[in-house]
């Protein structure tokens, strides 16, 4: 098991987190590449979520379709609003596809549910049986978004959380947290390790997108913003290590 070399004092029981979404970025899959999926960091994922697999923690997971098809773009372009979102619904199964095969793989076992019907190649979404698929150590990939144009991946990762019970959400990006502005073009940016959801309002932060952000907060559902694409993160974060940035209320 990678990594644990380095750990031997955890297990499932020094977990503080049992049950997880872990919110991944369409564009997180593209790696070095400037569009697509890189096959190298779809293993490192893999890799990183059967750490924790392996130690009991039940694992959902949103993607993104940024790095295929982007709804809004699309819209900007000339098409149809309703048909571009529906074009980016299909961009984030094509990527949960991919996933699904870099996980079992390695050797987890996975399923991929849809909220649109497309049953050749997913299942559709039912609440219970996702529920029954992580309590059997299964990863459920939801793709399709919420089904409905208009919302994001933000607003479907936040939804399903709700529905699986999940204890917080992990939204893995390319920066260690939230700041006080871009760090990546602000030098002078301070990282928070810890903010209210109220602040991040307050302080016109962008976490999630206002619909998803709210929807977490009304039904206190923590989340917690992190760099997915540092080896061992995830299992740090999951185990309740300080990484990353934590809302809550």
């Amino acid at each position: 098991m990678l990594y644990l070399h380095n750990l031997p004092s955890i297990n499932y029981e020094n977990m503080k987190y049992k049950r997880i979404l872990l919110k991944l970025s369409g564009e997180a899959l593209m790696g070095s590449r400037h569009y697509g999926i890189d096959p190298l960091r779809l293993s490192e994922y893999a890799q990183d979520i059967k750490q924790i697999i392996d130690l009991g923690v039940q694992v959902s997971i949103v993607i993104g379709g940024g790095n295929i098809f982007r709804g809004v773009s699309g819209a900007s372009n000339g098409i149809d609003r309703v048909q571009a979102d529906h074009m980016g619904m299909l961009a984030t199964i094509i990527n949960g596809l991919a996933l699904q095969s870099a996980l079992e793989d390695a050797g987890v076992p996975t399923r991929l549910q849809t909220a649109i019907k497309i049953n050749e190649v997913a299942e559709p979404f039912i609440r219970r049986k996702a529920i029954r698929h992580l309590e059997k150590g299964r990863v459920v990939i939801f793709g399709g978004g919420t089904g409905n144009p208009y919302f994001t991946t933000d607003s479907a990762a936040v939804l399903r959380a709700i529905e699986m019970e999940a204890d917080v959400i992990l939204k893995g990006t390319r920066v260690d947290g939230i700041y006080t502005s871009d760090p990546e073009k602000d030098s002078s940016a301070v990282k928070f390790d810890y903010i209210s959801f109220d602040d991040v309002l307050q302080k016109g932060l962008k976490v999630m997108d206002t619909t998803a952000f709210t929807l977490s907060q009304e039904n206190k559902l923590p989340i917690i913003v992190f760099d997915m694409n540092k080896k061992g993160n995830l299992l740090k974060v999951v185990s309740g290590e300080n990484v990353g940035t934590t809302v809550n209320l």
